[in-house]
């Protein structure tokens, strides 16, 4: 009898489990790898009774998965793209969620000569000019897209030897450019995260066109009449309240914020 009582409780859970609605988000690494899904999502999901089914990748695939319409919802970090995604009809409620910056890590030996440059293009060609080993993604990722940008305001079209795309996520390629002792771009938060085992050292930071924006973009369901849009509308307006920006805020590793929230001004502890 106990046994039998033990089956149907089990049974229920996984009817109950069964029904719990589920809403699809495709988001960029950093912000899983860097662990603030796992503070942010979770009061979510209780206050609404659902699971948010996280896909993480690169923005540009995840904005591919959107446009598929097998998500409901993107969480993604290339302001030029995002603004393209929601004017060809393929996104609707834009929003800005939070922001960090890019840095460029490198050997602590430093072939090129960059430690401590604030001009990212200097930067750049001083690596190119050296002909110093550069990692790139090389997966049409948000940190790609930004690093094609800088390399092209830079002047610089990289190729050769020296530059090699792992075309792999941010954690991989961090590994590789640790492996090669050469430099490679990253999100702030994905170093903060990865820096303990890395011999890598930020050189380059500080420059204003290295800011990292991130925003929230609900998939058009006029367009894909499958997609949950009251839940995108629900997740995006979560993102925005007051409390997720002070738990965006309040994240942080090794004592260092990692993400600073763009809705709702919060005051720092002291």
């Amino acid at each position: 009898m106990f046994k039998k009582l033990i089956i149907l409780v089990a049974l229920a859970a996984c009817s109950a489990s069964a029904q719990q609605p589920i809403l699809r988000l495709a988001t960029t690494t950093s912000t899983y790898e860097s662990g603030l899904l796992d503070r942010i999502l979770p009061p979510f999901e209780r206050s609404h009774d659902l699971k948010v089914h996280v896909i993480s990748v690169g923005t540009g695939k995840a904005m591919k998965i959107a446009e598929n319409g097998d998500v409901d919802v993107v969480l993604v970090h290339a302001r030029e793209a995002e603004d393209k995604f929601v004017r060809e009809g393929f996104g609707v409620n834009r929003k800005d969620v939070m922001h960090n910056d890019f840095v460029i890590l490198g050997p602590k030996p430093d072939p090129a000569g960059i430690a401590g440059m604030k001009d990212v293009s200097h930067a750049l060609k001083r690596i190119a000019e050296n002909k110093a080993f550069f990692i790139s993604r090389g997966d049409d990722s948000g940190t790609h897209k930004k690093e094609i940008s800088l390399w092209a305001k830079a002047g610089i079209a990289p190729a050769g030897d020296w530059y090699l795309e792992s075309g792999q996520g941010m954690s991989a390629t961090l590994r590789m450019a640790d492996e090669k002792n050469g430099y490679v771009l990253v999100d702030r938060a994905t170093y903060l995260s990865f820096k303990k085992e890395l011999r890598l050292q930020a050189l380059v930071e500080g420059d204003d066109l290295l800011f990292n924006p991130y925003g929230i973009i609900a998939v058009n369901p006029e367009l894909h009449k499958h997609v949950k849009k009251d839940l995108a509308t629900a997740l995006i307006e979560w993102m925005t309240s007051a409390e997720c920006q002070r738990l965006i805020a309040s994240y942080k590793k090794e004592g260092v914020q990692l993400f600073y929230p763009d809705i709702v001004r919060v005051e720092q502890e002291q």
